[in-house]
């Protein structure tokens, strides 16, 4: 009997809303794309999107700039990190982590990783007070979020201001306070595989007056930044605007139009993730050889993606099911590979940092497996995509026993 075999494409989105593509079009005709360029009394796209996403997190503040990866280099900026400076960050995280810490010239110093995919505390706390790093940038790598309660407590014993890196946890929550809120400064990515979709494009939310009056001028607001609805009042930006550098990275009207009404919308399209999450977690459940992730009950998450672990797996074993998923139409993804493979880097691929050893990570990593959930799936794919996987593991399982 054939097996059957997935034809859906794990990298395709969903059409752009009819709504957003008609605010698109207005923007574009209006030939005023720049988010300053504006009529007299003309609020504009961008300032809308900020104020619509200060009010979605409950921030003060927020900043629409051009990516997830400069929202986090220019909160370091904001918080005065600079050349030389230590960034305590995440073992398991993407490149533009530690690729934000670089680009200030500060030195990414990484802490391990546990069971459930997040930041080791234990180990944060130990590495704070040997480094004596004063910033941790937290990844809430692939929509996991450690216990926020008792993180903060570790900041506040270890003297650390805490920067979040959200791209893939916008919508979601820690003891129903939204990711983003719980550190001075929440940063988000609407790139086109996040969860509102720009193609590129960032946002940075803060309640800190001050913080948010250097991140204005660094985006680049050529004393424009009385044009802001979501920023602080004007006098606050008298005490930073001489000594703050114009490092261009604004968004601009299209990208917000595009981005308003998904932003609207994004409530009921984590509902249809964490269904989809739901059924392929039910799917794979009880699989011998497959470990799932827990959940905390405290964690409201958006489920975009899903992480299974292959314990004691061999590499040739990992590639030998990646391939024949693959066969099958399930393209997997895995971070305990030596080499970079598109996005699946490690710390030790990323030289520009110094050299650590992270044994509890590495031990994770070798049997790390990522998949895409895209919004383009539907449930009966969902449940075809989880008999593969299961089907694929089992027969590992039965040729390892021989």
């Amino acid at each position: 009997m054939e097996k059957p075999v997935f034809t859906g494409k794990f990298t395709q989105q969903e059409p752009i809303p009819e709504a957003a593509i008609a605010a698109a079009l207005g923007v574009m005709r209006s030939g005023r794309l720049h988010r300053y360029n504006l009529l007299p009394g003309e609020e504009g796209e961008v300032a809308a999107l900020e104020r619509e996403f200060a009010a979605f997190t409950g921030a003060a503040y927020a900043l629409a700039v051009a990516s997830g990866g400069y929202a986090m280099s220019c909160a370091l900026r904001s918080l005065g990190v600079g050349p030389g400076d230590k960034v305590l960050s995440n073992g398991w995280t993407l490149a533009p982590v530690p690729g934000a810490i670089a680009s200030v010239g500060a030195v990414p110093v990484f802490v391990e990783t546990t069971q459930d995919l997040t930041i080791d505390l234990e180990d944060l706390a130990l590495m704070a007070r040997k480094s004596e790093a004063k910033v941790l940038l937290l990844s809430h790598m692939r929509g996991h979020i450690c216990d926020m309660d008792r993180l903060m407590e570790v900041a506040r014993d270890n003297d650390l201001q805490v920067v979040e890196d959200c791209a893939h946890t916008m919508g979601a929550a820690w003891r129903g306070v939204p990711s983003g809120r719980h550190g001075v400064i929440g940063c988000y990515s609407t790139q086109t595989y996040k969860h509102i979709n720009s193609g590129e494009g960032g946002l940075l939310v803060t309640d800190d007056a001050e913080v948010m009056a250097r991140a204005v001028v660094l985006s680049g607001s050529y004393m424009l930044y009385g044009k802001h609805t979501a920023a602080p009042p004007v006098d606050m930006f008298e005490n930073v605007k001489y000594e703050t550098p114009n490092i261009s990275g604004r968004m601009d009207h299209l990208r917000a139009a595009i981005l308003r009404p998904q932003l609207a919308e994004l409530p009921r399209q984590v509902a249809r993730w964490n269904a989809l999450y739901t059924m392929l977690e039910v799917g794979l459940r009880n699989v011998p050889g497959l470990q799932l992730i827990a959940r905390p009950a405290q964690e409201s998450i958006v489920g975009s993606s899903f992480q299974f672990l292959l314990p004691g797996w061999s590499a040739e074993r990992v590639r030998a099911l990646l391939a024949a998923c693959a066969v099958r139409g399930v393209e997997l993804k895995w971070f305990g590979a030596a080499e970079p493979v598109a996005f699946t880097s490690r710390y030790d691929s990323w030289r520009y940092a110094p050299a650590q050893r992270l044994p509890r990570t590495d031990a994770i990593l070798a049997g790390l497996i990522d998949m895409r959930l895209p919004l383009t799936f539907s449930e009966a794919d969902v449940g075809l995509i989880a008999t593969i996987i299961r089907d694929e593991v089992m027969g590992a399982n039965a040729r390892a026993a021989e």
